[in-house]
C-alpha cells in the first residue's frame, strides 16, 4: 500500500499528460490543413532574396501569414536544374493553392510540371518572350504575374549623363537566359538609335565569364549588363576583371550596384515581391484568376549610385546626379 502511494503522483501526472496528448490529437484532427503557397527559388543571390522577402511581405499585407492561415513552402534549387524539377513536382504533390516562381528558370519549371495549379511569376522580364504565358495582357492559362522589365531608355541616358564622350559599349548577358537577352536586344536597338557602337558578347554558363569579360573590357569604353541572374551570382569576378582596365559596369538591378557596379536606374527587387505576393493572394482568395489577370509592371525606377566605385575608376559623377540619388534613391560609398 505504500508502494502505491509512493507511486501515486507520478501515475495522476502521466495519466494527465495522455489525457493533454488526447485532447491536443482530437484538436489537429478537427483543424483543417491549411493551404499551400510553394515558392520556388533557383539559387542564393541579394536580388532574389528580396524579391523572396518582399514576396512574404506582400502576402502578410494581404492577410496571409505563415503558420496561421498559410504554409509557406519555400525551395531553393541552389542553381540546380534537377533540384528546380524535384521541387516543382514537389508542390503539384503537396497540391499546393498557389505557386510562385521567382527569376525565369524556376518559372519555366513550375509551368512544365503543372497545368492546372496557378503559378505567379516573380520578375520575369517577357513572359510571352519565355513562352510562358500566351500574351501578356491576356496570359489565357494558369500564369500570371509580375515582370522586371527595366527601365532601360533611363538607363542608357544615365550613361550618357555619367559619361558625355561614350561611343562604344559592351553588352554582357547570357545566352540561355531569356529575360536577359531580350533586354539585351531593346538596348541594343536604343543604343544604335542613338549613334553609339554595340559590341554584344554572351556566356552559356558562369564558367564562361571571367574569360567572355576579359575579352571585351578592353575593347569598349562601358560595359552594360540587363537584369541576369548568372552574372548577377558571380559580380565579383566581373569587377575584379573590369577594374584592371578602369571599365565601368552599368547593371540593370541595383543590386549589382552594390556589388561593384557604377549606377543604374533600377527597380526594387523587393517592390517586386511584394507585388508578387499581392497578386499570389489575390489567387488564393479566388478575387483574380490567372489567365485572365495581365502581367503587371513596376514603373518607377530608383537611382543608385556608386561613388567609391567612381572615385577608383576616376569618374566624376554629375552632382546633380548625386543630389537626386540622395534625395529619391540611394548612395553608395
Amino acid at each position: 500500500m505504500s508502494k502505491l502511494k509512493r507511486f501515486l503522483p507520478l501515475i495522476l501526472i502521466f495519466g494527465s499528460l495522455l489525457t493533454l496528448l488526447g485532447i491536443k490529437k482530437i484538436k489537429e484532427a478537427h483543424q483543417p490543413d491549411l493551404p499551400t503557397v510553394g515558392i520556388l527559388q533557383p539559387l542564393s543571390h541579394p536580388a532574389l532574396d528580396e524579391i523572396h522577402r518582399g514576396i512574404v511581405a506582400g502576402l502578410a499585407s494581404a492577410g496571409y501569414h505563415n503558420h496561421q492561415n498559410i504554409k509557406i513552402d519555400f525551395q531553393n534549387a541552389q542553381n540546380d536544374q534537377s533540384n528546380l524539377r524535384l521541387m516543382s513536382n514537389r508542390f503539384v504533390t503537396e497540391k499546393a493553392k498557389v505557386t510562385i516562381g521567382i527569376a525565369t528558370p524556376a518559372a519555366q519549371s513550375l509551368a512544365n510540371a503543372t497545368k492546372q495549379l496557378p503559378i505567379i511569376l516573380g520578375a520575369i522580364t517577357d513572359p510571352a518572350s519565355a513562352n510562358l504565358v500566351k500574351n501578356n495582357q491576356h496570359p489565357g492559362a494558369n500564369i500570371t504575374g509580375v515582370s522586371d522589365q527595366a527601365p532601360i531608355q533611363k538607363q542608357l541616358d544615365l550613361m550618357q549623363a555619367i559619361m558625355p564622350q561614350l561611343k562604344t559599349v559592351g553588352i554582357l548577358y547570357s545566352s540561355s537566359d531569356n529575360s536577359a537577352t531580350s533586354q539585351m536586344h531593346l538596348f541594343k536597338q536604343l543604343a544604335e538609335q542613338k549613334g553609339l557602337q554595340v559590341v554584344e558578347a554572351s556566356l552559356s554558363s558562369v564558367n564562361d565569364l571571367e574569360q567572355v569579360s576579359q575579352n571585351l573590357a578592353p575593347k569598349v569604353d562601358a560595359i552594360y549588363v540587363p537584369t541576369d541572374n548568372t552574372i548577377a551570382s558571380a559580380m565579383g569576378t566581373l569587377v575584379h576583371v573590369t577594374d584592371k582596365t578602369k571599365t565601368p559596369v552599368f547593371p540593370s538591378a541595383e543590386t549589382m550596384v552594390k556589388d561593384g557596379g557604377l549606377a543604374t536606374v533600377g527597380l526594387s527587387q523587393y517592390d517586386l515581391g511584394v507585388e508578387t505576393g499581392k497578386m499570389a493572394a489575390a489567387v488564393l482568395s479566388g478575387r483574380s484568376k490567372p489567365a485572365s489577370t495581365p502581367i503587371r509592371y513596376l514603373r518607377k525606377g530608383h537611382l543608385v549610385l556608386n561613388l567609391k566605385k567612381a572615385k577608383d575608376l576616376h569618374i566624376t559623377i554629375p552632382q546633380n546626379l548625386v543630389k537626386t540619388a540622395k534625395e529619391k534613391g540611394a548612395i553608395i560609398k
